[in-house]
């Protein structure tokens, strides 16, 4: 978290939003073996997001998302519950695919079909999640995909800080990691 606060501190947008994200998600504070918390963050649309992850890993590789803190600065929010569901619903798509999002093609042909086929998240893996909305004067920019993509690298991130070992390919069901 400090070097990203050092490498943000021209971009007065970013290093606001990753100073609130290390207030909100408490990250001075020690996890218990097992458990792991990470960082990750972007500008997407001219909106800076910062997310923290909290994941709790077994000896076997099954793991649960405890806990995601979002903190997005999307300039004025317009409609804030609007906001919030976005970033949840960006998050659920992007934790999905980073746990077991994955497509096989056969002979130039992919094999999934639907949802029966292909496995997304269900309510019972979703994290608990809060939002952060920075309160602005710039005007209104994006917030559709903000969530979507720093979840994968927070949570590889989070795997790392509990097991010490670096995942760089998705998805994580691929890499010995079962989301439970």
């Amino acid at each position: 978290m400090e070097l990203r606060l050092r490498l943000t501190k021209d971009h007065a947008r970013m290093n606001r939003v990753l100073s609130v994200l290390k207030e909100k998600c408490d990250w001075d504070k020690p996890l218990a073996p097992g458990r792991g918390r990470g960082v990750a963050s972007r500008i997407y649309n001219i909106s800076p997001v910062a997310q923290a992850v909290e994941v709790t890993v077994a000896e076997n590789g099954d793991f649960s998302v405890d806990r995601v803190v979002c903190v997005v600065d999307c300039g004025f929010a317009v409609n804030p519950l609007g906001i919030e569901g976005q970033v949840e619903g960006g998050l659920a798509y992007g934790l999905g695919g980073v746990a077991f999002g994955n497509i096989d093609i056969v002979n130039g042909e992919v094999q999934q079909s639907n949802f029966h086929d292909y496995p997304v998240m269900r309510l019972p893996q979703m994290p608990k999640v809060e939002v952060h909305i920075l309160p602005s004067d710039e005007p209104p920019t994006g917030i559709g995909e903000q969530a979507t993509t720093p979840i994968a690298p927070a949570v590889a991130n989070a795997l790392f800080n509990a097991t010490g070992r670096r995942v760089r390919r998705f998805p994580l069901s691929s890499q010995g990691f079962n989301l439970v």
